[in-house]
């Protein structure tokens, strides 16, 4: 049984296909101990499956002990392919953003001052001089950088965290931030700087919008988990949630640091602008390789 050998060889003395099943045998149990609850007649059934999902729970939600190797084999294995099983979120939640970037470009188009008030008067004053407001970090790079960092791992915390509201604040937090890049977007190609833009955004965007949008993605997980436990109790529902979502944000934290410092050391400097949008499209070009392909030798070694 593989529970036993768990217990008395830890989770390590199990091989990848075993651990699979290991999980899927875990969630199966707790499933009939869902319905076994239901059925006042089945109570030894559910007193036996209690004590089995009891004794499991642990060793499925544990955590293991943190290594460079282990590490390295989240990050260039375990993490893609867990994107790919919760690709739904990803998709949904970029459709949000998608989308409050298009309310947020047609509503600018037919009412400018919403995009000044947006943008702020200041920065619309140095666009009136034909000035990007985004020179001034160059002044005060080091600190700046921290500084972009800092605030890109608080805006992708929020959008996981506010999945516990049932993800109505994760949606909101994603709609509003697709409206002010639209409506950013088209005051700066009224003032004749959209290229300016872009420039700017090209290289550190490649991977801080990415990010954001797989925080918003764990976000809607945790939500899922609360929303549709399915045949799990809600508990054990939202701990299975909390996982992956946890799993799911951590990978957004190395991205981050990446865009903070192209952000603060190349986005804002005046340098070729292809030299930034070539940055920009290998940084993308190599996330999307790295989520596309990571984990699939692995997986295929394991059958």
């Amino acid at each position: 049984m593989l529970l036993r050998r768990v217990e008395s060889g830890g989770v390590k003395s199990l091989g990848h296909a075993e651990l699979r099943e290991f999980g899927l045998l875990y969630r199966q149990a707790a499933a009939d101990l869902s319905a076994a609850r239901a059925d006042h007649a089945s109570r030894p059934l559910e007193q036996y499956l209690n004590r089995l999902v009891g004794r499991a729970h642990n060793y499925v939600y544990s955590g293991n002990r943190v290594s460079p190797a282990s590490l390295w084999q989240f990050f260039a294995h375990g993490y893609p392919r867990l994107l790919r099983r919760l690709s739904r979120y990803v998709v949904l939640a970029t459709a949000i953003f998608v989308l409050g970037g298009a309310l947020g470009t047609v509503a600018t188009l037919g009412r400018p001052e919403l995009g000044n008030l947006m943008l702020g008067q200041e920065r619309v004053n140095d666009l009136d001089r034909g000035k990007m407001w985004t020179e001034s970090i160059l002044t005060d790079k080091p600190q700046e950088s921290s500084q972009i960092m800092t605030n890109n791992i608080g805006v992708c915390f929020r959008a996981f965290a506010y999945g516990l509201t049932a993800g109505i604040l994760t949606v909101s937090l994603l709609f509003l931030n697709g409206i002010n890049i639209g409506a950013i977007a088209v005051v700066c190609a009224r003032h004749h700087m959209a290229l300016g833009l872009w420039s700017f955004v090209a290289a550190h965007g490649a991977l801080e919008i990415p990010a954001i949008m797989l925080a918003g993605a764990a976000g809607l997980r945790l939500a899922a988990g609360i929303l549709f436990p399915g045949m799990l109790r809600r508990r054990d529902a939202l701990a299975l949630a909390g996982s992956e979502s946890v799993q799911l944000l951590s990978g957004t934290i190395p991205m981050l640091i990446v865009a903070g410092s192209f952000e603060a050391f190349l986005s804002p400097t005046h340098v070729p602008i292809a030299l930034k949008f070539s940055a920009g499209a290998v940084l993308f070009a190599a996330l999307c390789w790295w989520l596309g392909e990571g984990g699939r030798k692995t997986v295929a070694s394991d059958k």
